[in-house]
């Protein structure tokens, strides 16, 4: 007899179906049980607001979350960038697979890289993390931008440019990458130019924390390394009190030393959206050997950028 099916709770656009498309066959292989998706529409999905305005953290998690905690899905998908800082009682991320390209990308006109976008280009981006980066370093390299907030999915915002609507646009490369659209991208941002979003590029795999069998099965799919950097760059997020709607970028990277990881990085950067001013630090050590070390390096970091005035240009602080 075959096993039942195990029920996968995504959102309905097309990057969450593709990327829980992409879950469900490794899910498949580790249990072999077939998966099958379940379309959820979550309030960010169908709420035509800003993010900002809507809370950001959390709009497109918590349907897919109540659908757990009613036991409609076995398991739910989230982009880890999308999940809220604080643990959820009652669940637990059973796996962070190993991390896409965490690269913020730009889809231009006439195949332009940001350098070489005209003076006054329109540059569409809903995350105001997004608009201090590429604003300050505009201002740094001589260059004149007008930052244009949008929403929308993948198709939406490159429609932007193909219709001539804006100059260029900002995307996750992960989200291309696994809409199979990353050949549309005119330039990659350096993390150096713009520091992504915590978590950027990483999937979480959530389910109740009282489903054993299936924690143990989706644990075969955890990347150690992926997890303790996207634990210490939520958990400068955390401790700057930040949702994840703020100008915070983030990101722990792995030094290695020819074939042997050594240190981490983790970098964070915090700034106004017209980009006058950025708080940006970096701090360098061991890779945290426990969950409890991840969140400290996290939150000393926080300490030393909010002791550099990190908490004045939030704008808005998280309630």
């Amino acid at each position: 007899m075959t096993e039942k099916a195990l029920r996968l709770g995504t959102r309905r656009s097309k990057l969450a179906m593709a990327q829980s498309g992409q879950v469900a066959d490794a899910v498949s292989q580790v249990t072999g049980r077939p998966v099958e998706l379940v379309e959820i529409t979550t309030y960010g999905d169908v709420s035509r607001e800003a993010l900002a305005q809507i809370g950001g953290t959390g709009v497109f998690v918590a349907a897919l979350r109540d659908a757990l905690l009613r036991g409609e899905v076995d398991f739910a998908v989230h982009s880890l960038k999308d999940l809220p800082t604080a643990q959820h009682e009652g669940l637990v991320v059973a796996a962070v697979p190993e991390r896409e390209d965490p690269r913020d990308v730009v889809v231009a006109r006439d195949a332009r890289k940001l350098t070489d976008l005209p003076r006054g280009a329109r540059i569409g981006t809903g995350a105001p993390r997004r608009m201090a980066q590429l604003n300050a370093y505009a201002r740094t390299h001589g260059m004149e931008i007008e930052t244009v907030p949008i929403r929308g999915n993948v198709d939406t915002r490159i429609g932007y440019v193909r219709n001539g609507e804006l100059d260029a646009v900002v995307l996750a490369a992960a989200g291309l990458n696994r809409v199979g659209r990353i050949d549309e991208v005119t330039d990659f941002l350096s993390v150096d130019t713009v520091l992504p979003a915590p978590g950027q590029g990483a999937l979480a795999i959530e389910c109740t924390a009282d489903n054993t069998e299936l924690i143990a099965a989706l644990a075969e799919l955890d990347d150690p390394f992926t997890r303790v950097a996207v634990t210490a760059e939520r958990s400068l997020l955390a401790a700057l009190e930040a949702g994840c709607s703020a100008p915070v970028g983030a990101l722990a990277d792995l030094l290695a030393d020819g074939q042997t990881v050594k240190e981490m990085r983790l970098r964070g950067v915090v700034g106004t959206t017209d980009g006058s001013t950025l708080v940006q630090l970096s701090t360098t050590g061991p890779v945290p050997e426990t969950h409890e070390a991840a969140l400290a390096l996290g939150r000393e970091l926080a300490t030393e950028m909010l002791a550099q005035g990190a908490a004045g240009l939030m704008g808005e602080r998280a309630h």
